[in-house]
C-alpha cells in the first residue's frame, strides 16, 4: 500500500491480509499515524482519505467511526476513514491513502 504524507512525500509498505492500515503504517514507521487509542477506534489519530478508486472497496465508516471523523482536527472528505478500521484484503493491493497534516 502506499501513505501519502500532506508535503506529498510517499511511503510504500507491504501489509500482510487481515492487518489494519494503521498496524502497518506504525510497524513501518510512517509518519502522521499517530495510533494513540493502539486501534480502537476510540480517537482520531489514524485519520486518512482513501484513495478515490479504492473508496468503495474499503466502504463507508461505522457509527462509532462517524463520531470520531466528525470530531477529527483535520478537515473531513467524503473518503475520511480511520486507519484502524480498514482491514487489508487481497482486493486492497495497492492501496493509496492519504495523510491529513494535521493529527492531534
Amino acid at each position: 500500500m502506499i501513505y501519502i504524507g500532506a508535503a506529498g512525500r510517499e511511503w510504500a509498505v507491504d501489509a500482510a491480509v487481515g492487518d489494519s492500515v494503521m498496524s502497518a503504517a506504525v510497524r513501518n514507521g510512517v509518519p502522521g499515524i499517530v495510533a494513540e487509542c493502539g486501534g480502537n477506534c476510540s480517537c482520531a489519530t489514524c485519520h486518512v482519505y482513501v484513495g478515490e478508486r479504492f473508496a468503495d472497496l474499503v466502504g463507508p465508516p461505522g457509527d462509532m467511526e462517524e463520531d470520531l471523523l466528525d470530531m477529527a482536527v483535520s478537515e473531513r472528505r467524503d473518503t475520511s476513514r480511520l486507519a484502524c478500521q480498514i482491514r487489508v484484503t487481497d482486493a486492497l493491493d495497492g492501496l493509496v491513502v492519504e495523510i491529513p497534516a494535521d493529527q492531534p
